[in-house]
């Protein structure tokens, strides 16, 4: 039998404005009466409604999960189900998403289905973590709908205090810009650590993200415990003939106010014969020249990627961006990888132990100091760490050059990991 549709008078002004609203898609899945999900959508916008109504939300937590698995569903059951029967228990369930987040429609199209089948019809393409939120379940429907995605060859992401799924840009699949394999090095990270996800044991959560360029396309700078962000260490490549192009359509008043002037670090300049000369040392590969000029500029040739540590959302210290602690690595050869995962996992074994409930890594590191953490980590100090230079222009004179000569000559030297 049908179920009636509520009264949601708040519900339609959020569709009065310009801009496309959230209860377009509710209304579409509650009108589509053929559907099985139809009726417990009404009562969805129902619940929704009331809660608008009465400025209190009504959904509470519990306990649902798949065989096998720790966490991966966030339950959610309704306190006013008398009123609201059919949306009584709502739950998510966040699954992995490709590296990259490479579909075929294929694939998409069957996901779809599945959810018709089990679900409310209603899908998030991705949140934040990149998980595939497949929103509005029943707590029988969970197992059945997980086997399902399963067999399309989906896994269950993070939820809770655990690892978090993880995302990538499309990378070197489809970006010019790319300096590294960034969906390999997201695989092989999130397969090798991979229990720390299914069977929730942290204090709190952690994130992984891979960008290729220092556009940063997934947010991982300020968005995640572990970002690893695509960088060259040789020069800009500069392709004179399309930078003369590039001025004959623009002019040189819009090159200059367009690319010379936006330069943070001024290491951009335009000569006479209009061609760019570039100060390399200056340079702190913002990317904006190369995302203007994208024929004439790309990355260099000797690329690898930047590891930050400590970036999140606001928690207990406000919102902060990660921590360079390693300037650049190469991500090239196995021995790299091998490298590269063996400091996955000291840093997610260093949180495990060290950081307090409810704490994220960047909050531990603030509250320990960075010294002590890269002590722990056998990490040694670099200039490029320091998020704040000291004000006072004063510097002991006995050592200055002995020191400045050991950080000129780490540029030549480190090639990887903990090359010193």
């Amino acid at each position: 039998m049908t179920k009636p549709t509520h009264d949601t008078p708040n519900l339609d002004q959020l569709e009065s404005g310009p801009w496309p609203s959230f209860v377009t898609g509710l209304k579409t899945l509650a009108n589509a009466e053929d559907k099985p999900y139809a009726n417990m959508m009404k009562d969805l916008m129902g619940q929704l409604e009331h809660s608008y109504e009465t400025r209190t939300g009504y959904w509470k937590g519990g306990t649902v999960s798949v065989f096998g698995y720790g966490g991966g569903v966030i339950p959610r059951f309704s306190e006013v189900s008398e009123e609201f029967p059919e949306s009584k228990e709502f739950h998510t369930l966040r699954i992995q998403p490709p590296a990259g987040f490479h579909y075929t429609t294929d694939l998409l199209r069957g996901m779809c289905d599945t959810w018709e089948k089990y679900g409310s019809g209603l899908i998030a393409l991705h949140g934040q973590s990149g998980d595939i939120m497949f929103q509005g379940c029943s707590t029988d429907n969970v197992q059945p709908a997980f086997d399902e995605l399963n067999e399309m060859g989906f896994d269950m992401g993070g939820a809770g205090p655990a690892l978090r799924t993880s995302m990538s840009c499309v990378g070197q699949a489809r970006c010019e810009q790319s300096c590294y394999d960034e969906s390999r090095a997201h695989k092989e990270v999130i397969d090798n650590l991979l229990d720390e996800m299914h069977r929730p044991a942290l204090p709190y959560k952690m994130k992984f993200k891979f960008s290729g360029c220092a556009n940063d396309c997934v947010n991982a700078i300020h968005r995640s415990d572990f970002a690893v962000i695509g960088t060259w260490k040789d020069d800009i490549q500069v392709n004179q003939e399309e930078v003369k192009k590039h001025v004959a359509k623009v002019g040189r008043k819009q090159m200059i106010d367009t690319v010379i002037s936006h330069c943070p670090t001024r290491a951009l300049s335009l000569n006479d014969d209009d061609t760019l000369e570039i100060d390399n040392p200056s340079c702190v590969r913002c990317m904006h020249c190369i995302n203007v000029m994208t024929k004439a500029l790309s990355p260099g040739k000797e690329r690898g990627a930047t590891i930050l540590i400590g970036g999140k959302r606001s928690l207990k210290i406000g919102d902060s961006m990660g921590t360079v602690i390693f300037p650049f690595i190469r991500l090239e050869t196995d021995e790299d990888y091998e490298e590269f995962l063996e400091l996955t996992e000291n840093v997610v074994d260093f949180f495990a132990d060290n950081a307090l409930e409810h704490e994220r890594i960047g909050e531990t590191i603030d509250r320990i100091g960075l010294t002590n953490f890269l002590e722990a980590m056998d990490i040694e100090v670099d200039p490029n760490m320091i998020n704040h230079p000291r004000t006072g222009s004063y510097v002991r004179t006995d050592d200055f050059e002995e020191e400045a000569e050991k950080w000129f000559a780490r540029d030549g030297k480190q090639a990887a990991i903990g090359d010193e």
